[in-house]
């Protein structure tokens, strides 16, 4: 998985990005085909933001979420796009018994 991470009105520090980069690498098991995650963290007033913009196997990947702190943003944000994998991946595999056909 490819993360591009930037920040908006802030400085990005290395722990941050670890940190950023540790919580997107829980969605690697779903063995999805994700070809790049844009990541973009922010502060406006008292509330730090945060959004994810990408493609996962020819899907349109995108949530935002804005608490007052960054480290649960980022929480949050893992979570929605961990809820929005987990729902593309249940549509690839099918869980429905076939129809048996009497003659």
């Amino acid at each position: 998985m490819n993360l591009r991470i930037t920040s908006r009105h802030m400085d990005l520090t290395p722990a941050l990005r670890s940190y950023v980069e540790t919580r997107f690498g829980r969605l690697e098991r779903y063995g999805l085909k994700v070809g790049s995650l844009q990541v973009v963290l922010g502060v406006e007033k008292l509330q730090h933001k945060a959004e994810v913009t990408g493609a996962v196997s020819g899907k349109r990947i995108q949530a935002k979420t804005s608490t007052p702190e960054m480290y649960a943003t980022i929480n949050a944000l893992v979570d929605r796009v961990d809820a929005q994998f987990r729902k593309w991946k249940e549509q690839l595999v099918s869980h429905k018994p076939t129809k048996s056909k009497r003659t």
